[in-house]
């Protein structure tokens, strides 16, 4: 099934609770207001890089051009857009395994991210991470991680690092929801609470951990309930609707800023594609009907529709946006697959830190 987002004609906001929207508002939280025009090209352009560059990735993984894990973010796309472009450049964010999407919203280099996909020297870890693990210090932007949970801690300690040099920074750590259980999220959420860390921590709901449906891993689904046993402010967003995750991203960057409080915040969203590129997209653990109902609340779709209906966007102007988009993601491709991959003497690089202390 193709997950290429469409031009469609424009819908009709379907009622709050009506089959398919995860449970979110259809709606726009204050539809356009608190934007600019610009801004709103800019939100609707990352989110259609991050869609067509996923989508190549999806097509180098079938060429065997990307090995290992893969796992696309195809479907949650407004998360990473609409969270980015509400923190600084010095902030710092930190993710799990999901994280091309994320990386190209905060603006880590297409190029960069492909040649690291590819296992090119050119890669943003060197050729070495992998899918799992971009990283890159010129961004703050400090990696995806394979492990479920392991990373939440870190996110603490990076508030508690940010807090101990006087700093006005704010941690951003993605997980999804399977890592609620995990004892880590709880142990770091309780010092981040108990020391005054900045940290924002967003759960990307996307009601599957791998192949296991939320209701049948988690006795109590409402995730963000947890916030209270940590005396932390917790709110559920529409992580299909951009401005909806602006909106909450600015209550609670404005809280890690000026009070030092941590924030968890779970944006409801649905992935299209599967677990990772070797899980099928439907019909094992989800029906193929399932998938097609979320699919009309795109987040891409989503905002077309909105500035659509304002008239600020016409279908000749959605064609340039998505093909510059694509021209990106192609440039990527042929920059990572001319790229030399990673000499043998590298090997025995990077194994230890180097350190002048």
């Amino acid at each position: 099934m193709s997950t290429e987002a469409k031009r469609p004609p424009v819908q009709k906001r379907k009622e709050k609770g009506a089959p398919g929207d995860n449970g979110a508002d259809a709606g726009p939280s204050n539809d356009l207001a608190g934007t600019t025009r610009e801004l709103r090209r800019e939100l609707l352009h990352s989110m259609l890089l991050q869609r067509r560059f996923e989508e190549r990735c999806a097509e180098a993984y079938a060429l065997g051009k990307i090995g290992g894990f893969c796992h696309l973010y195809i479907g949650q796309e407004a998360i990473s857009t609409g969270v980015m472009s509400m923190i600084r450049p010095d902030d710092y964010v930190i993710t799990a395994y999901r994280d091309h999407g994320q990386a190209l919203a905060r603006g880590v280099s297409p190029r960069a991210i492909m040649a690291e996909l590819f296992g090119r020297d050119a890669g943003c870890s060197g050729g070495k991470g992998g899918s799992m693990h971009i990283f890159d210090a010129k961004t703050n932007f400090l990696g995806g991680h394979g492990i479920v949970g392991g990373h939440v801690p870190i996110a603490a300690g990076v508030g508690f690092a940010i807090k101990y040099k006087r700093g006005n920074q704010v941690c951003v750590c993605f997980f999804g929801e399977a890592a609620v259980n995990i004892g880590a999220f709880h142990e770091a959420l309780n010092l981040a609470s108990l020391w005054e860390l900045p940290v924002v921590f967003i759960i990307e709901n996307n009601r599957y951990g791998m192949g296991t449906a939320i209701s049948r891993s988690t006795a109590n689904e409402d995730v963000v309930i947890r916030a209270k046993g940590y005396r932390m402010e917790g709110e559920s967003v529409d992580g299909q609707d951009v401005f909806a995750v602006r909106e909450c991203m600015a209550r609670a960057t404005e809280r890690a800023r000026k009070e030092k409080r941590p924030t968890l915040i779970e944006m409801r969203t649905y992935r299209f594609m599967g677990h990772s590129m070797s899980d099928a997209a439907s019909g094992t653990y989800r029906t193929k009907d399932e998938l097609e109902e979320n699919m009309k609340r795109d987040p891409i779709l989503v905002l077309h529709n909105k500035m659509f209906e304002s008239g600020e966007l016409t279908e000749g102007e959605m064609h340039k946006i998505d093909d510059e988009a694509k021209a990106i993601a192609q440039d990527a491709w042929d920059f990572a697959d001319a790229s030399p991959e990673p000499p043998l003497e590298k090997l025995y690089t990077d194994v230890y830190s180097d350190t002048s202390s």
